[in-house]
């Protein structure tokens, strides 16, 4: 077992990182080999996970996947120099313009997405975003936006459907519309990166991007065991026993966040509101694809308590654990019968079945 790190900025992560390579060598079988790699990517740490096959071929599909990575990061970055930094100068314009290849499929994807989630997941706000000071690596210590700000950004309602596909030509409707793919990029990642390992021959393997995977086959017919964190951020709320090929994905209002005149604000943000999403402290869902179940994690945070079952409906999630910020676990018939609490204290709601 080898172990890299390519940036100091880990220590926050180790607790998680300790809780889930624990599940995942409970989950090795002494007869079958077991590589184990960490590089960060998106900003976060990443690890694979390759049982049964060679080290020299272990290593090389890491190896590769971390330049696959670092390519997307590149690409995708919403703050930093690049493809979607371009882009998004362009749309501003509202003229039509030649899109880099590299976007026009992320684009197609989530408008897509967003239409399913009724704009709940909607990486056109980039702006709101950016006022939050969420387009940076540390947002601590900057004040919330203007309530004007936040109102006119709000007014002008930029959605995925404002921009407009011809070809490889882009162009957007509304000048505010600003992308912002930090919502499903590690989804998308994910899927790209499972997809290689196959073609490579690799059938066994998690890709874990700081808690959010995807987990294909199993440890020699008994499936992989993930770790839920709880809503604080800290320790364990549950275990997941994965179902051959799924992916398991958290949106959780710890992740990114900072606190002004005793007032802690998260990188959740409503598009109908311009504010960071209330009563609602973590969300987590199955789902065959990593790309949606990202996606889906952050529409059903937003679509709060009242409405996350429609949500959920209309974007094909079946198995969903919602955690208000009073500590009550709401959740499907499916997730309960998937989910192993480690406590018996919390407050549990049943939903009815969803008709997905």
């Amino acid at each position: 077992m080898s172990f890299r790190f390519k940036e100091p900025s880990i220590l926050p992560w180790m607790p998680f990182i300790v809780i889930v390579l624990l599940f995942l060598l409970w989950s090795s079988t002494p007869n079958l080999p077991v590589h184990n790699e960490r590089f960060m990517a998106f900003g976060t740490l990443m690890d694979v996970s390759i049982v049964g096959v060679n080290k020299e071929l272990a290593e090389q599909a890491v190896n590769q996947l971390e330049k696959d990575f670092q390519q997307m990061h590149s690409l995708w970055h919403a703050w930093e120099p690049g493809p979607l930094g371009r882009v998004n100068q362009l749309l501003a314009t509202g003229e039509a313009f030649s899109a880099p290849t590299s976007v026009i499929p992320m684009i197609i994807t989530a408008q897509e997405l967003a239409e399913k989630s009724d704009n709940l997941f909607n990486p056109a706000i980039g702006k709101l975003i950016s006022a939050w000071g969420f387009h940076s690596d540390n947002p601590k210590g900057k004040a919330p936006p203007s309530k004007e700000l936040i109102q006119s950004l709000v007014a002008s309602n930029p959605k995925m459907s404002d921009i407009v596909i011809n070809g490889y030509k882009l162009k957007s409707n509304n000048p505010d519309t600003k992308l912002d793919f930090g919502a499903f990029g590690k989804g998308v990642g994910i899927d790209m990166s499972i997809e290689a390992l196959r073609e490579m021959g690799i059938e066994n393997a998690i890709v874990n991007a700081g808690g959010d995977l995807r987990a294909i086959g199993s440890r020699a017919g008994t499936p992989w065991r993930i770790a839920i964190k709880r809503p604080s951020g800290a320790g364990v709320l549950g275990v997941i026993k994965t179902d051959g090929d799924e992916s398991i994905f958290t949106s959780g209002d710890y992740e990114r966040n900072f606190s002004y005149e005793g007032k802690r604000y998260h990188h959740i943000i409503d598009p109908r509101t311009g504010y960071p999403t209330e009563g609602v402290a973590s969300v987590t869902v199955i789902h065959s694809d990593a790309t949606t179940a990202d996606a889906a994690a952050t529409a059903l945070f937003v679509a709060g308590i009242e409405n996350w079952q429609r949500i959920a409906s209309q974007m094909g999630i079946k198995h969903v654990l919602i955690i208000e910020s009073n500590g009550t676990l709401h959740m499907t018939p499916s997730m309960e019968k998937r989910i192993e609490l480690l406590s018996s204290d919390y407050k549990i709601v049943i939903s009815p079945p969803l008709n997905t």
